[in-house]
């Protein structure tokens, strides 16, 4: 199955939690790679900006109350079901569309800052997506982006992931993202991309980050929603669903009895057009 097959279903299905747990871990300051695209967009008052694969529009939000009254910030995603939760919530100065990244629907030079949280990783073609990135941009105008590189810590992972190998089925893939995923999980690589894709300069920064969790049970109940997990669950009855969910838990409780710390690292990108 191709990308653009399988993630607009899977993130659609499950943009409520998404929405829920980004929120959370954003309203702590824990979300360090997409809070340091939100300090390099540097949106001001009266700027129109370009949200990317902007989900249910948590960044969205932020970017348009640095622009009011007068600016503008539009969003776009490919899945369906992410648009209704950004249309939903009612932004004053935001419009939301489905909208490939990959096939932009806008002029040339049509606005002043562009970002991307993390989606990029999720475009099959990565050369299209910031070459639209650029199309769109006024000259000298500023484009930030943030991809996950790295799980979370690996002690988390050994112990979360044994469990979903034994009870769940394998997760789905899509055939066509090692391109794209070797490119941004490499700085230079990435930064050759940017550069190639037309943007006047171009910088990765490594931007680490650290998610304190209140307990096994909140962790579990949140990773739940990640899209590669909540793919997984799809289809699994209750019962498997409720021995997943009570299994995963006692494994992490018994390594981690009380508030659990994850960290990860991101690649940000800033180019300027």
């Amino acid at each position: 199955m191709k990308s653009k097959e399988l993630f607009p279903g899977i993130f659609s299905r499950h943009a409520a939690a998404y929405e829920r747990r980004l929120d959370q871990i954003m309203s702590r300051g824990e979300a360090r790679g997409r809070e340091r695209v939100l300090e390099l967009v540097d949106a001001r008052q009266g700027m129109r900006v370009l949200d990317l694969a902007c989900g249910p529009g948590n960044l969205t939000r932020r970017i348009a109350a640095l622009v009011a009254p007068d600016g503008q910030v539009v969003g776009v995603d490919l899945a369906p079901g992410m648009i209704e939760r950004a249309q939903a919530a009612g932004i004053a100065n935001a419009t939301f569309e489905v909208m490939d990244i990959e096939e932009l629907r806008f002029p040339d030079d049509s606005f002043d800052a562009a970002l991307c949280g993390h989606g990029l990783q999720f475009a099959p073609h990565l050369d299209l997506a910031l070459g639209e990135a650029r199309r769109v941009l006024h000259e000298d105008s500023r484009f930030a982006a943030s991809v996950p590189v790295t799980p979370m810590s690996q002690s988390f992972c050994s112990l979360f992931d044994g469990v979903i190998d034994r009870l769940l089925p394998p997760a789905p893939e899509a055939v066509d993202q090692q391109p794209t995923r070797a490119v941004v999980a490499d700085a230079g690589a990435l930064t050759h991309a940017a550069l190639a894709a037309g943007f006047a300069s171009a910088r990765v920064e490594v931007v680490e980050e650290t998610v304190r969790w209140e307990s096994a049970e909140q962790l579990v109940a949140l990773c739940t929603s990640w899209w590669d997990c909540a793919a997984r669950l799809e289809g699994i009855d209750l019962e498997r669903r409720k021995a997943f969910v009570d299994e995963a838990t006692a494994a992490l409780k018994h390594e981690h009895p009380g508030p659990i710390e994850t960290t990860g690292r991101n690649h940000v990108l800033f180019a300027l057009a």
